[in-house]
C-alpha cells in the first residue's frame, strides 16, 4: 500500500516504522501513524490493539493525513487526541496553577475532582510528574511566595500570612528548610553583609567574583561588566558591596584559572544561598565528575525526585556560582546543549575544555 512521505528522520523507512509498531514503541508516537485497511482505523505506534498483517498497513505522517485518506481514529489509543502522557501533564499543570492561584491550598479531593480522577490516582499521577505530593507542592509554592515578599522588604509576620501560612509557629519550625536561610536573612537581602567583589576578564568574556565572609557567593559570566555588577546589586540589595583588595585578587585569579581549566576544581569555600531544593540540586551538580554530563531527568532521579525535571532545570538556572557549581554539565536528554544561564556557547566551551578539546 502507498505510504506518506517521511514523517520523521528516525523512522525514515517503512521497515523502521513497522518494527516500531511491532514493538509498540512509545517513542514513535507522534512521529507517524499507521492505518489498517481491513478495519478502516488508524492508530499510534504504541497502540495495544491486536497487531495487523503487514500487507494491510499504511503509514501516515499525521492524523489529519490518515483521516483525509478515509480512516477513522481507533478507540483504544485515541490517536486524534494528545498522547496520554501529554494529557496527564496538562492535568497536573492545571492543578499546579490552581494551587498557585488559591489563597488556601485546595484539598486533594478538590484537585482530583477537577481533574476527573479519583484522589488515589490523582495523587499518584501528580507525584510521578512533579516529584512531590500536592501538599508538598503547595508548601513549596508558599515558601517561594514568602521568599519573594521578604526579598521585597515586607515584615516577616506580614509576609508569612500573605504567603498563606496559617500560623507563625508552624512556619518557623520549618523556615530554614524551606528558605535555605533564616526569614530575617531572606528579608534583609544581604543586610549586614559585607561582600567583596571584582570584575576581571577571561577567555569567556567578563567575569564577576563576589564573596561574603563565609565564602564565594557569586560567580557571573557575561559580555557587559556593568550588567554583572547590577546583577550582584539586585541579588544583595541591602549588602555593603566593597571593591576588591589585594587579598581578594588571589581569589579572583583562582576563579579565572577555574574557568580556563574547569576540570581542576575550586578549593575556595562557597556561600550558597537558596531554597532547600536548590541546595540539593547544587550539591548533586558538584558530584558530577569533570568531562561528564547528565540529563536534567537523570539529575532529578539522583536527588530522589524523578518527576521534578523542570524544577531541577529551574534550580540549575538559579545557580549563582558559575563553573564552581557546574551546571554546565547538565544537558538535554538527547545530549543537546540548552538552558545555560551564561549562554550556550560558554557552556559548549567549558565542556570542550573539560574533555581536552581546548
Amino acid at each position: 500500500m502507498a505510504t506518506s512521505t517521511r514523517p520523521h528522520a528516525r523512522y525514515a523507512s517503512d521497515g523502521e516504522r513497522w518494527a516500531a509498531v511491532l514493538a509498540r514503541d512509545p517513542r514513535a508516537d507522534g512521529a507517524f501513524f499507521y492505518a489498517v485497511a481491513t478495519t478502516g482505523v488508524y492508530c499510534r505506534p504504541s497502540c495495544g490493539a491486536r497487531r495487523p498483517r503487514r500487507e494491510h498497513v499504511a503509514f501516515f505522517a499525521s492524523a489529519q493525513a490518515a483521516e483525509h485518506a478515509g480512516y477513522r481514529a481507533g478507540r483504544r489509543c485515541r490517536p486524534d487526541q494528545a498522547p496520554a502522557h501529554v494529557r496527564q501533564a496538562e492535568l497536573v499543570a492545571a492543578a499546579c496553577r490552581r494551587i498557585e492561584a488559591a489563597e488556601e491550598p485546595p484539598t486533594l479531593e478538590t484537585l482530583a475532582a477537577e481533574a476527573g480522577l479519583s484522589p488515589f490516582h490523582f495523587h499518584r499521577l501528580f507525584r510521578r510528574i512533579t516529584g512531590m505530593t500536592p501538599r508538598a507542592y503547595a508548601a513549596a509554592h508558599r515558601a517561594r511566595r514568602l521568599q519573594e515578599r521578604l526579598a521585597g522588604g515586607a515584615r516577616v509576620t506580614e509576609a508569612l500570612y500573605a504567603a498563606g501560612f496559617g500560623s507563625s509557629s508552624a512556619f518557623y519550625a520549618r523556615a530554614g528548610r524551606d528558605l535555605g536561610m533564616s526569614p530575617g536573612a531572606c528579608r534583609a537581602c544581604g543586610r549586614g553583609l559585607v561582600i567583596r567583589f571584582a570584575v576581571a576578564q577571561c577567555s569567556l568574556g567578563a567575569l564577576l567574583v563576589a564573596a561574603s565572609d563565609k565564602g564565594v557567593c557569586a560567580v557571573f559570566l557575561g559580555d557587559d561588566p556593568e550588567a554583572l555588577v547590577r546583577d550582584l546589586q539586585d541579588r544583595f540589595r541591602a549588602a555593603e558591596l566593597v571593591g576588591a583588595d589585594r587579598a581578594f585578587e588571589d581569589w579572583v585569579a583562582r576563579v579565572v584559572a577555574l574557568v580556563e581549566d574547569p576540570a581542576t576544581g575550586l578549593d575556595l569555600p562557597l556561600d550558597l544561598r537558596g531554597t532547600a531544593f536548590q541546595q540539593r540540586v547544587w550539591q548533586a551538580l558538584r558530584a558530577i565528575p569533570p568531562g561528564q554530563t547528565v540529563s536534567y531527568a537523570e539529575l532529578a532521579r539522583r536527588i530522589g525526585h524523578p518527576g521534578a525535571t523542570r524544577a531541577v532545570a529551574a534550580a540549575c538556572g538559579a545557580n549563582p556560582v558559575a563553573v564552581a557549581v557546574p551546571c554546565h554539565r547538565v544537558v538535554r536528554s538527547d545530549g543537546g546543549l540548552s538552558g545555560y544561564r551564561w549562554g550556550v556557547e560558554r557552556k559548549r566551551a567549558l565542556l570542550e575544555r573539560e574533555r581536552g578539546g581546548a
